[in-house]
């Protein structure tokens, strides 16, 4: 088989992903608005789930083919991209500044989920009883979220999130639709999209965690790039960083741990002690925020240039390696 109709599975795929996942988010934003969920809550925990659902998606469904470093790669390549390449990008426009005091408040369970999630992968392999140790953490932090929600209804995020739904307004037959619609073409562009990946992976004979780590988790990392993009050029700042720690809980834990639950993952070494310590170390660069320097808690231009930089690093040298095995 030619490289030719795999190339456009994969590109295709990702496009078609990109878009109902962005009207997956809006729709399920609007709908739970109506239900009357404060925006405090929409922001921690629905767009959160939103703008993971591509990654879910992919990483269960590549699971299910027996594709684990399809399904890890993209996870972690995600995370790596949050952080090192969305807020990198965003702070280069304009510097984030971080005032929600929930969002404080979840920066370190966010590096102690991230530090769990390494711990229970040392040994190369994650069993189903350590998938099953990931949801129900993850379950226990929702719940706590929630709560945390419902008793500070007042919080910069929720300001942010608020003005967000009111930009984005919607009937609600015109949400109900869209969170439809939305979820239906996510299975099927995630689908397309990870049988491109793995056809390319072995017509070229890399990994397909090479592949999960670059263009897959670029391409399912897309939607929290725009949401930041454009919160930060309206100023709502909390939820360009809101986005990014929403989706690294529900990447580490969540679509980790579906996907280990569907089908046991054995890894490489490679994923420890490059993948991992790479997340883990940006985590912790992002966990500084929340104490600030010189009382500002903020990611300057400069340090969102630093944080580019080791995104590109990092691509750069996976993309070395395609070229090895080629």
């Amino acid at each position: 088989m030619t490289m030719t109709l795999p190339a456009i599975a994969l590109i295709g795929g990702l496009i078609l992903l990109v878009w109902s996942a962005d009207r997956f988010v809006d729709g399920a934003a609007a709908s739970a608005r109506y239900a009357g969920m404060p925006p405090l809550l929409i922001g921690m925990v629905v767009i959160g789930f939103g703008t993971s659902a591509p990654e879910m998606v992919v990483s269960a469904i590549s699971a299910a083919q027996g594709n684990p470093g399809l399904a890890i790669g993209n996870a972690y390549g995600s995370n790596i991209s949050n952080i090192a390449l969305i807020l990198g990008v965003t702070a280069l426009i304009a510097p984030i500044t971080l005032k929600s005091s929930v969002l404080r408040k979840e920066l370190p369970v966010l590096l102690g989920a991230t530090l769990l999630g390494a711990a229970l992968l040392f040994d190369l392999h994650l069993s189903r009883v350590d998938a099953w140790i990931l949801l129900i953490v993850f379950s226990a932090i929702m719940g706590w979220s929630v709560w945390l929600a419902l008793r500070q209804r007042r919080d910069s995020l929720g300001v942010d999130v608020d003005t967000m739904l009111e930009d984005n307004s919607m009937s609600l037959r015109s949400a109900l639709t869209w969170l439809a619609v939305g979820m239906v073409l996510l299975v099927i562009s995630s689908r397309i999209l990870v049988w491109g990946a793995v056809e390319i992976a072995r017509g070229f004979g890399v990994s397909d965690l090479i592949i999960g780590l670059t263009v897959v988790a670029i391409g399912t990392s897309l939607p929290e790039l725009a949401s930041s993009l454009a919160a930060v050029r309206k100023g709502e700042h909390d939820l360009a960083i809101g986005n990014v720690i929403g989706s690294n809980f529900f990447n580490t834990l969540a679509v980790v741990g579906i996907a280990g639950a569907i089908h046991p993952l054995n890894v490489g070494a490679e994923v420890l002690y490059r993948d991992c310590l790479l997340m883990g170390l940006l985590t912790i660069a992002l966990f500084f925020v929340r104490v600030g320097y010189n009382g500002q808690r903020q990611i300057t231009r400069i340090e969102g240039l630093i944080l580019l930089i080791i995104y590109l690093g990092y691509s750069g040298y996976l993309i070395s390696q395609v070229f090895h095995f080629i």
